[in-house]
């Protein structure tokens, strides 16, 4: 309330540019956007700041000599973009999949608990219940039912503010889908919280016993598995920035029937791209990807549609040429 008077009084005379800067989301949130708070209309302009683009991290990994899809994808979904954690990796010469799990896994890594030192401040008392939904989540169970299913409590208020006031995670529906829609998935939008909770905070008495061995094998077991989605949001991410389409997301039916992984919309052009994506390039089918579209095709009957079937490689294709 001091900072209000002084600012109400002075802001028109005085030559000065006040930044505010804050990494508890939620408080940020709660000072200049509720409108019981002091500063609430107060800031001109307020700046989320975001993860690198993929191909910024294609950039960075360059310039450390490292130029393979493979390991540009590794450290996407390890990172997600993250600057902090992309400065951790180049500084520790671990840009590749086995040197970054190295560097991960051994008892003064930063990285083991970071998930816990991020979150329990935002969290508060109920932090269990909230890092229990991020658990299951990251382990694919995104449904609401589901989830509320497992853990045998209403999660609704949870999800709410995990979603709106903590930033955490967003709601998927499928692209042609109605806005009174109860057909969504819920996803973590940071990559490394989602590797963090899937493999560190669900394993975390191997962590503190210094089973990192057991840790290791947990994810060369299931890291395709945990690889799917990210490759999907990878292309998502890429596409949209090449700023050829004005509506990009996915498409499945109920009981999760005829996913299709990517469709993008050029709503003016009128044209539909529908990509099948897989990890495994060999898996890649075209002509089951047109079957499954078929209840998706009939919504879009003046759009032309082309098909396309993308796995790692495929991630050279979108970034800039000369890098």
């Amino acid at each position: 309330s001091e900072m209000q008077r002084l600012w109400d009084i002075n802001k028109g005379k005085c030559r000065l540019n006040l930044i505010c800067i804050g990494s508890i989301y939620s408080l940020m949130h709660r000072i200049f956007e509720e409108k019981k708070e002091p500063l609430f209309g107060r800031a001109d302009r307020i700046l989320y700041l975001k993860p690198f683009p993929i191909r910024t991290i294609h950039e960075i990994l360059s310039d450390h000599g490292v130029t393979g899809m493979k390991a540009l994808f590794d450290c996407y979904v390890l990172t997600g973009g993250m600057p902090k954690y992309l400065d951790l990796l180049v500084a520790n010469s671990a840009l590749t999949f086995d040197r970054m799990m190295d560097f991960v896994l051994q008892a003064d890594s930063p990285l083991l608990n970071e998930g816990r030192n991020l979150l329990i401040e935002e969290f508060g008392k109920d932090y269990g219940t909230y890092f229990s939904i991020l658990e299951l989540i990251s382990l694919g169970k995104t449904a609401r039912t589901e989830m509320q299913s497992i853990l045998e409590a209403d999660i609704g208020g949870y999800l709410d503010r995990m979603e709106n006031i903590f930033g955490l995670i967003s709601k998927h529906k499928p692209i042609n889908a109605k806005p009174n829609s109860r057909l969504q998935k819920y996803r973590i939008i940071d990559n490394f919280l989602n590797f963090w909770f899937r493999f560190v905070y669900r394993n975390r008495s191997a962590v503190e016993t210094g089973n990192f061995a057991y840790v290791r094998e947990v994810i060369q077991r299931d890291y395709s598995v945990h690889c799917g989605l990210l490759l999907e949001k990878c292309f998502h991410e890429l596409l949209a920035a090449a700023g050829n389409y004005n509506r990009i997301g996915s498409y499945w039916e109920r009981g999760n029937q005829n996913e299709i992984d990517l469709v993008a919309l050029n709503d003016m052009k009128k044209t539909i791209t529908l990509a099948d994506i897989k990890l495994n390039k060999s898996k890649l089918s075209v002509e089951g990807l047109k079957r499954r579209a078929q209840g998706l095709i009939v919504s879009y009957p003046r759009h032309q549609p082309e098909w396309l079937g993308l796995s790692v490689e495929n991630i050279a294709d979108y970034l800039p040429k000369g890098r």
